[in-house]
């Protein structure tokens, strides 16, 4: 397996132990202590260990070597990975807040004080959770570990709103009995806005937009830094899995010879992969180097 990964592969599988920890607690604790905010919170518990599983399983196939099938690897499992856990969230979003909206018009006790002590808990271990998976997702470049990560941020979030709801119910007295469940409906919309936003992300990988600009950037100077490129004409590049795979126009010496010309496109192909770990693969494409156009204007290098 792929060494790269690991790391998100472990961050992933004790997101998966300690939702369900939390999970069981707060289900738990809400059924007796009167709280649906709680229990929703629940929910959206067990739907995080349900993304960590997809998130676990998208990685380890990512990490696949290329096949007659897939000559480009599997990369775009990771993607696929991604867009499952933004629809899992909005899913989870819309049943919380139906949920929420019955407990509403439905007469109930107010939730127990107890139940503070749980979300409590609870905010403190999702947020670390939640600064572990980003931290990782940062260094291998996984979007479905970031996914993961503000998987775990909309928990402690939700489990934050659900605390300031049952505070209202508890402490405020009677006909606000109702006020977990607002704040459950509070809660759902912040679990959408994020699965909305993981959506949006991960299909666009799947559509492969370019990388960010730094990164383009970056690919362009290092081919420009080995002798014998003249300058290099139009950079292209698409994420797959935690990797990139490029596509580069340089411009040579038109009196250099097939093999000098295809010795030197390995050389900057070998440099931009030592430049940036992430590149997976540099399709170089040669082109002969013109001094002026044809109105004797001079040629820019563009990157």
């Amino acid at each position: 397996m792929d060494e790269s990964i690991r790391p998100g592969l472990r961050v992933t599988l004790l997101g998966m132990v300690a939702s369900g920890l939390l999970a069981t607690v707060k289900l738990v604790a809400g059924l007796v202590g009167h709280s649906y905010a709680l229990v929703a919170d629940a929910v959206e518990s067990f739907a995080d260990i349900a993304s960590s599983a997809v998130v676990f399983g998208g990685l380890a196939v990512s990490v696949r070597p290329p096949d007659d099938n897939h000559p480009y690897g599997h990369g775009k499992a990771e993607s696929l990975a991604a867009l499952a856990v933004g629809l899992m969230l909005v899913a989870a979003a819309v049943g919380i807040s139906v949920q929420a909206a019955h407990e509403i018009i439905t007469p109930h006790r107010a939730p127990a004080p107890f139940t503070l002590v749980v979300l409590a808990v609870v905010v403190v271990v999702k947020e670390t959770l939640f600064r572990i998976s980003a931290r990782v997702a940062r260094r291998i470049g996984s979007t479905a570990v970031q996914a993961d990560a503000l998987h775990h941020r909309s928990d402690a979030l939700t489990s934050l709103v659900a605390a300031i709801g049952i505070s209202i119910s508890v402490y405020a007295g009677a006909g606000y009995e109702s006020a977990d469940g607002w704040a459950a409906i509070a809660a759902s919309f912040l679990i959408a806005y994020n699965g909305i936003r993981f959506i949006r992300m991960s299909a666009a990988e799947l559509m492969d937009i370019q990388p960010a600009a730094e990164i383009l950037a970056s690919m362009s100077n290092a081919a420009r830094a080995v002798e014998g490129v003249e300058a290099v004409e139009k950079v292209l590049a698409r994420k797959t899995g935690t990797s990139y795979l490029a596509d580069m126009h340089i411009e040579v010496d038109p009196a250099l010879t097939v093999r000098e010309g295809h010795d030197l496109a390995h050389r900057v192909k070998e440099a931009v992969r030592v430049d940036n770990p992430r590149v997976a693969d540099v399709l170089v494409h040669v082109e002969p180097h013109e001094t002026t156009l044809t109105d004797g204007e001079p040629r820019e290098d563009r990157a």
